[in-house]
C-alpha cells in the first residue's frame, strides 16, 4: 500500500500537491466584539445620462416604479429582498463625490415640483425623485439603519443643521413641520451622521478643504449639530487620498487630534484595485496578495494614531473606524476572495473597526452580459453567498487567531501567508466560525485546526465552501451551481484536519461545550 501511494504522488504534479499548515484559536483570547454595523453599505447616484428618463446606479437599477418589480415605493424588491436575506444593519447614503454639490432641500416635496440640477461630480443629471423621505423608505424596507453623508463641499453648515431638524426633531419647528406636511409626521431618528465625504482628495472632489480648513469647519458643524439633536453619532472625514508624499497620514493625525471627544467615529475609504500597484495588474499573487496587505495597512495606521490619542487624551472619549466605503473588483473568484479578504479585515480588527459600507448595494446582486439581461433580472453570485455566510454568522466576538503556513511576496510586501484566517465566537457562545482563504493559485492547503480555550470544539464541524475556476465568469443560466458547498467532518481530539482548495473560501462552523 505504500509504494502504491508513493506511485500516486510521484504521479501527480508538483503544484497540485497539498502543503501544511497550523491554525490555532483560542476561545479565551478574545479581540474585540464585532459590531453589526461592519455589514452596511452605501449607494450613490453615479452616471453621466442628461436624457429622460435619467439611468445611472441608483435610477433604473434599484428605482424604477415602472418595474413589475418595484414596490409601492418604486424600490426594486429584488435588491431589498437579498438586503434583509443578508441582515444588512445600514445604508450610507446620497453619496459619494455626489454629495460635495447636492442639496438636500431639492429632493423633498411633490416630486413633480422638484428641481432638476447638473451633478458635478459624475455629469449626468439628478431628477432627485429619490430624496430624504424616500431614502428613509428604503431603509425601513431593509430594516436597516440611515448613515447620512453631509455636504460640506459646497455646502455650508446651517443647511447640515436644517436637514437635522427635517429628520430629527418631532414639531414645532419649520422643518420639522415641512416633513409632517410631507406625510410624515413622526420623526425618522436618524442616528448617524458624516461630516463630508473625501474632503481632503484635491484631484476629485468639489469643495476640496486641507486638513486645518476640514477640522475648522468640521468642529463648528459638530457644534451646530449636537445642539439640534445631541443624541446623534458623528462621523469625521478620515483620508482617501493616499498619495505617496504620505498626506494622508498627517490628515488623520490632525482630524483625530481635534475630534477625539467630539466625533464617534473617523471614516476612511479603500478600494480593492488602488492598492495594486501599476506593473503589477495581471499578476494573480500580485492581486492577492499586494492589496489585502495594503488594506490592513490602512487600517493599522489610523488605529496607532488613535492609541496615541488615547494615551494623550485619556478623558475623551476615542474614535473608532468607519470604513464606510470599501469594496473589491476582479474577475471571477479572485474578487470574490478579495472581498471575502476585506471582511476578514474587519472581523481581525473587532476592536477598531466598527462601521463599514460595501460600495455598492447593487453590486451585491449580479447581472450578466447578455442581450436580455434586463428582462431576466439579477441573481445570486458567490459574492452574495460570501457576504452572508459573514453577515448572517459572523456576529459576536472576534477571537484571537495564529496562523503557521508557507507565505509569497507581492510588491513591496513580504512574507504574505497563504492563508488567511479568521475566528468569530458566536453571540450565544454556542458556535465557533471559522473564515479561510486560501490564496494559493494552484495548491491545496492542509491545516490541523486546534483550540486552545477553555472551550471544547463538538464532534462534528460544518463546511461551506467556495471555490471556481479562475477562468470562470458568473451567468444567471448557472445561478443554481453558486450556492456554497456543504459537508460535515469529524473533530478528533479537539482538533480538526481540513484540506482547503486552492484559490478558496470555506467557513467552518464547530459548536462547541
Amino acid at each position: 500500500m505504500k509504494r502504491f501511494i508513493s506511485i500516486i504522488l510521484i504521479a501527480l504534479p508538483l503544484s497540485l500537491m497539498a502543503q501544511n499548515a497550523s491554525i490555532k484559536i483560542n476561545t479565551d483570547r478574545v479581540i474585540g466584539d464585532i459590531d453589526p454595523n461592519i455589514y452596511g453599505v452605501f449607494m450613490e447616484p453615479i452616471g453621466r445620462s442628461t436624457e429622460q428618463p435619467i439611468r445611472n446606479s441608483l435610477y433604473g437599477p434599484l428605482y424604477d416604479p415602472s418595474s413589475p418589480l418595484a414596490n409601492a415605493d418604486g424600490f426594486k424588491t429584488d435588491y431589498i429582498d437579498a438586503m434583509r436575506e443578508l441582515k444588512i444593519t445600514n445604508m450610507r447614503w446620497p453619496g459619494g463625490n455626489y454629495m460635495s454639490s447636492y442639496d438636500w432641500q431639492d429632493g423633498i416635496g411633490p416630486k413633480e415640483t422638484r428641481p432638476v440640477r447638473k451633478d458635478l461630480a459624475w455629469g449626468g443629471y439628478e431628477p432627485n425623485l429619490v430624496g430624504t423621505d424616500e431614502w428613509v423608505k428604503l431603509n425601513r424596507a431593509i430594516g436597516s439603519e440611515n448613515v447620512i453623508c453631509l455636504n460640506l463641499g459646497l455646502g455650508d453648515i446651517n443647511n447640515a443643521r436644517y436637514w437635522i431638524e427635517y429628520c430629527n426633531v418631532k414639531s414645532g419647528t419649520y422643518f420639522s413641520d415641512l416633513r409632517a406636511k410631507y406625510g410624515n409626521p413622526e420623526p425618522y431618528n436618524v442616528k448617524y451622521w458624516c461630516i463630508g465625504n473625501e474632503l481632503d482628495g484635491y484631484p476629485w472632489i468639489i469643495g476640496y478643504k486641507n486638513a486645518e480648513d476640514y477640522c475648522k469647519i468640521g468642529l463648528e458643524a459638530a457644534k451646530a449639530l449636537k445642539a439640534v439633536d445631541n443624541s446623534i453619532k458623528l462621523v469625521a472625514n478620515g483620508s482617501s487620498n493616499y498619495e505617496a508624499t504620505g498626506i494622508w497620514l498627517e490628515w488623520n493625525r490632525k482630524v483625530i487630534t481635534a475630534f477625539t471627544g467630539i466625533a464617534d467615529y473617523l471614516s476612511i475609504h479603500r478600494y480593492w484595485h488602488n492598492g495594486l500597484s501599476e506593473e503589477n495588474r495581471g499578476d494573480y499573487y500580485a492581486f492577492m496578495g499586494e492589496p489585502a496587505m495594503d488594506f490592513e495597512e490602512k487600517i493599522c495606521a489610523p488605529k496607532a494614531q488613535v492609541e496615541i490619542a488615547k494615551a494623550l487624551y485619556p478623558e475623551k472619549q476615542q474614535l473608532y473606524l468607519s470604513v464606510d466605503e470599501w469594496g473589491a473588483f476582479g474577475p471571477g473568484i479572485q474578487g470574490i476572495l478579495a472581498n471575502a479578504m476585506c471582511l476578514n479585515s474587519f472581523v481581525r480588527h473587532a476592536d477598531f473597526v466598527k462601521m463599514a459600507n460595501y460600495t455598492m448595494m447593487t453590486s451585491i446582486l449580479s447581472t450578466d452580459m447578455a442581450p436580455d439581461r434586463e428582462s431576466r433580472g439579477t441573481f445570486k453570485s458567490p459574492l452574495f453567498y460570501v457576504f452572508k455566510l459573514f453577515t448572517n454568522n459572523c456576529r459576536g466576538k472576534s477571537l484571537d487567531t495564529y496562523v503557521q503556513c508557507d507565505t509569497f511576496s507581492a510588491g513591496r510586501f513580504k512574507n504574505i501567508p497563504y492563508l488567511d484566517v479568521t475566528s468569530v465566537y458566536s453571540e450565544d457562545g454556542s458556535t465557533i466560525y471559522i473564515n479561510v482563504i486560501n490564496r494559493h493559485k494552484d495548491k491545496a492547503i492542509i491545516a490541523e485546526i486546534s483550540n486552545g480555550g477553555a472551550a471544547q470544539f463538538g464532534n462534528k464541524a460544518h463546511i461551506n465552501s467556495i471555490e471556481g475556476s479562475l477562468e470562470e465568469f458568473y451567468t444567471y443560466d448557472r445561478q443554481n451551481e453558486y450556492p456554497p458547498k456543504e459537508k460535515d467532518i469529524d473533530v478528533k481530539n479537539n482538533k480538526i484536519t481540513y484540506s482547503f482548495p486552492a484559490h478558496s473560501f470555506t467557513q467552518i462552523a464547530i459548536k462547541v461545550k
